[in-house]
């Protein structure tokens, strides 16, 4: 485990290659049962760049009309989100420290022109429990800072099966997805990258 910054935790090849390929499958089971979509933006309705699904009690979604939050319902099915898999609540429990399971897994595929601007996880109410972030796919360029939008950046190159914890005082961190590498990794059946996100979103 490395430090990045306060709170900010890094696991690098934390899951082997045959870890990779079994959540692979987890996450193709939940794709087949809540489809990946095209989410939009808060007001503009501009699409964002990734493809997105969830699974757990809660997701998080965002369209034009209602803006970013939590809710017990696929947007486009109506049905609710599969269960979190057992390997991704074993590894909230490895590195979360946090004491109640996560509610929500966002499930983002990057295609290889996909990006993420800087921003920061802030639609939840519990911000004592971290965010437990997975890679898996093509390598991607992580850039990260601080509490405020201006602080300095630092980037980091995050291979498939790497491990992001941001918690504590890197809780609010902004961070982004400045560019995937395609080709990097053979895990997926074509070019891309899968990102996995554990969060707890309410405070009891």
């Amino acid at each position: 485990m490395l430090l990045l910054a306060p709170g900010i935790r890094y696991f690098p090849d934390h899951f082997n290659a045959a870890a990779q390929a079994a959540l692979v499958e987890d996450i193709r089971a939940v794709v087949t049962e809540a489809p990946l979509y095209i989410p939009a933006m808060p007001k503009t309705g501009k699409e964002m760049s990734v493809r997105m699904t969830n699974c757990g009690a809660l997701g998080w979604v965002t369209d034009k009309e209602q803006g970013y939050r939590y809710q017990a319902l696929h947007p486009v099915t109506q049905k609710p989100w599969p269960a979190i898999p057992p390997r991704l609540l074993a590894l909230w429990q490895e590195v979360g420290d946090c004491r109640l399971p996560p509610e929500a897994c966002l499930v983002n595929f990057y295609s290889e022109a996909a990006k993420m601007g800087l921003h920061q996880d802030r639609d939840e109410q519990n911000f004592q429990a971290p965010v437990v972030s997975l890679s898996l796919g093509d390598t991607c360029l992580f850039r990260f800072g601080g509490i405020n939008r201006n602080d300095k950046t630092q980037s980091l190159k995050l291979k498939s099966g790497d491990v992001i914890v941001l918690g504590g005082e890197g809780r609010l961190a902004f961070h982004g997805v400045d560019r995937i590498y395609p080709g990097t990794s053979t895990l997926l059946k074509s070019s891309g990258r899968i990102n996995l996100t554990l969060r707890r979103v309410t405070v009891s």
